[in-house]
């Protein structure tokens, strides 16, 4: 298979292109958003792209969206030290099959690559068919559909399991696997019971622990904690219990659940 790396960065492109050769891609090399989009054509000859963030000229984002422009089904992995979880939803709305964290590993880059070439819903997008759920008018920044959600090569999903909540806290289950790898591991993100108060303090609204709201937050941290880290939480469980500036936002512009 086909690979276009972009990125202004000479011996970062290097690295990407000998770690995927190794792994059998055929791979190209562009230094930029210009160049990368000639390279690109209308898409057909490559079968995934690394497009960098962060590029002088005409940056990552625009990059993707002239990209998308030219192949509504193209999978490109947007790769940047830069990028918040903000930043990801932004791109994700763009058509972003991916987000990779540099400086990353080879295994994390391979198992990026890896999971771009196997998302399911790239099988219907070329015929037009919606692979995203419409964004609801009341959420303010919905994640996209956790079932085709990957960041730093995980795919990510929720559980079978109903959020439980009891007298202290409200547990939210997600299932995380890595694009080459079979085993599955059921990771358990914990909302902290004094954290709800102090949003519900701050933002003079409160919210079902069990709701949309919360699980929404639960993703939000999962995923970025996904992304910062590379890795699963320890122990497969992660607590929530710092409030954030885009938590409070969420809060002060959510429709009651």
């Amino acid at each position: 298979m086909r690979v276009l790396v972009v990125d202004d960065e000479a011996h970062l492109r290097r690295t990407m292109r000998l770690t995927l050769e190794a792994s059998g891609y055929d791979v190209a090399e562009a230094s930029g958003g210009e160049e990368g989009l000639r390279l690109f054509g209308d898409g057909r000859q490559f079968d995934a792209t690394l497009l960098d963030q962060r590029m002088p000229g005409m940056d990552g984002l625009a990059t993707l969206r002239r990209m998308k422009q030219e192949r509504a089904d193209a999978r490109i992995i947007m790769v940047t030290a830069y990028a918040s979880i903000d930043l990801a939803i932004d791109a994700m709305k763009l058509g972003a099959t991916d987000f990779v964290r540099k400086p990353m590993t080879p295994d994390t880059l391979r198992h990026a690559v890896a999971a771009a070439l196997g998302k399911p819903e790239m099988i219907t997008a070329a015929a037009g068919v919606q692979t995203q759920a419409p964004m609801a008018p009341e959420d303010p920044q919905p994640l996209p559909p956790l079932e085709i959600w990957t960041t730093n090569g995980f795919f990510i999903s929720r559980a079978a399991l109903e959020p439980t909540v009891n007298e202290q806290q409200a547990d939210h289950h997600f299932v995380v696997r890595r694009a080459q790898e079979q085993a599955r591991t059921e990771v358990t993100v914990v909302i902290d019971p004094e954290l709800a108060a102090r949003v519900a303090r701050d933002s003079e609204r409160k919210f079902s622990q069990a709701g949309r709201f919360w699980r929404q937050q639960a993703e939000r941290a999962l995923v970025n904690y996904l992304w910062l880290e590379a890795e699963l939480p320890e122990g497969g469980r992660l607590v929530v219990s710092r409030t954030t500036k885009s938590m409070l936002d969420d809060a002060m512009s959510w429709s009651e659940d």
